[in-house]
């Protein structure tokens, strides 16, 4: 596998010298790559836009067939009008795409299995996430992503669905844990196979580039995806499905022009976006499912909007569980203090379970990096039961782990879920944390000081209007 993707890697050094940056040399291997593996699986493709017809031309016919490609397939139902979907060719030297349509050639992939496969995409799209400047808002920690699938625990018969999938890192994850629990499929009947390759995962996504790293990001897991392309908050069809699981890392950030999105079953206005992604999961989830979604601490302590949602969320759902995630999970990528929060529909909260992955734990960094060894303990406190959601009469408090009640959080709280107990050693009366923290803190209380502001101006608005 390493081979594979050192391959890859190092041909994308090459085009660097011809102007050509990461994110559009993975979309070009994309266009070649998906082309190849459908003439290997004898996948349906018009003839005369083919592998072998690119194959076949020669000398400067080869640019001109290439475009011709780009422009074809996209009028195509199925899966090549999604990987295709406003293709465009960013090689413009003959040589450039001889060169990277031989060197998909030269390996045989369907004979690599599917791990290989996937794992050196996967590669490329964490490469492409750490070296190109926001890139990495598609890419969640893979680390992160295994913690919740293997708590969430999801099952062969159920909807997976992601708001904000970006390359499809969640849907993936599921996928792998599904397969290894059954022993790589071959536990599962026929049908349930059909629905798990087939029907079982869906997501949305707002860049139409993004979606097609995520579409062949399945594919090369031979999984197939409802990838919606738009955006999850606004009104759509993707607004009136349910699912069975939910697990997203949406954007941070606020909605662009400071307005709330135009949503009928949206109960709090607000143009604050992981507010609006909480409301739109709250809305698509089944009765009785269960949901995990990465958020930034705002979403736990900011006032008005923020406090009308967590009180909704806490009354409506069985909000059990929040993660305090280490500071720098989302170095390089994003510098924010973030949690998990993870809820189940259909029953009012009778106790929040806070584990603290944040304090007296070293910032994430490039010498001290995140992997599935600092979850280990949250993942066996979260004691999942049989039917994906936590058996919390099983669970013990800890130094890190500990439950609050609701009446606690709604009466001394005040529906404030950015809840500490522990002490943190690296302070004194004498020391002030790093600057880089100290700036974090500051960025987050400007951005939920921001949203207020919104929301407040939106209700001037209508108020003027009437």
């Amino acid at each position: 596998m390493i081979d594979v993707t050192q391959k890859l890697w190092n041909f994308c050094n090459t085009l660097r010298d011809e102007g050509i940056g990461y994110g559009r040399y993975i979309e070009q291997l994309t266009y070649l790559l998906f082309l190849k593996m459908a003439h290997e699986k004898g996948v349906d493709i018009p003839k005369g836009y083919n592998w072998a017809s690119l194959l076949q031309v020669k000398g400067t016919d080869l640019v001109k067939h290439y475009e011709e490609i780009l422009k074809e397939l996209p009028r195509h139902n199925g899966i090549s009008a999604d990987v295709f979907a406003g293709a465009r060719n960013e090689c413009r030297e003959r040589v450039t795409v001889r060169k990277l349509r031989d060197l998909i050639n030269g390996i045989d992939w369907s004979a690599l299995d599917v791990d290989v496969k996937g794992e050196a995409y996967e590669g490329l799209l964490q490469k492409l996430a750490e070296e190109e400047k926001g890139a990495g808002q598609y890419f969640t920690p893979r680390p992160v992503i295994r913690a919740i699938v293997q708590v969430m625990d999801p099952k062969p018969s159920e909807g997976i669905h992601d708001p904000a999938c970006g390359t499809g890192g969640f849907l993936i994850g599921a996928y792998e844990h599904i397969m290894k629990k059954t022993h790589d499929g071959a536990d599962l009947t026929r049908e349930q196979r059909t629905f798990l390759r087939k029907k079982a995962f869906s997501g949305c996504e707002i860049v139409l580039e993004t979606k097609r790293l995520a579409m062949m990001n399945l594919y090369l897991h031979e999984v197939e995806g409802d990838i919606y392309y738009g955006d999850a908050l606004s009104e759509g069809p993707h607004a009136g499905k349910r699912y069975d699981i939910i697990m997203t890392n949406p954007p941070f950030g606020v909605k662009s022009g400071g307005e709330a999105p135009v949503r009928s079953d949206f109960v709090v206005k607000t143009a604050n976006k992981q507010l609006n992604f909480v409301q739109h999961v709250m809305n698509v989830l089944k009765v009785g499912q269960r949901a995990a979604m990465v958020v930034p601490d705002n979403v736990l302590f900011e006032d008005n909007a923020g406090r009308e949602i967590r009180r909704i969320l806490l009354e409506d759902f069985n909000l059990h569980t929040i993660l305090r995630l280490p500071i720098g999970t989302f170095m390089p990528y994003a510098n924010a203090k973030a949690n998990v929060i993870f809820f189940r529909k259909g029953q009012p909260t009778k106790e929040v379970w806070v584990y603290d992955l944040r304090t007296n734990i070293d910032t994430i960094a490039k010498k001290n990096k995140l992997t599935s060894d600092h979850f280990k303990e949250f993942v066996e406190s979260y004691k999942p039961s049989k039917d994906g959601n936590p058996n919390l009469a099983s669970r013990k408090a800890s130094e890190r782990f500990r439950k609050f009640t609701r009446e606690e959080i709604e009466k001394k709280r005040s529906y404030n879920l950015d809840i500490t107990w522990i002490k943190d050693k690296s302070i004194d009366d004498s020391e002030l944390p790093d600057p880089e923290v100290l700036a974090t803190d500051a960025t987050e209380k400007m951005q939920a000081a921001i949203s207020e502001l919104n929301d407040l101006i939106e209700v001037l608005n209508k108020n003027n209007r009437r």
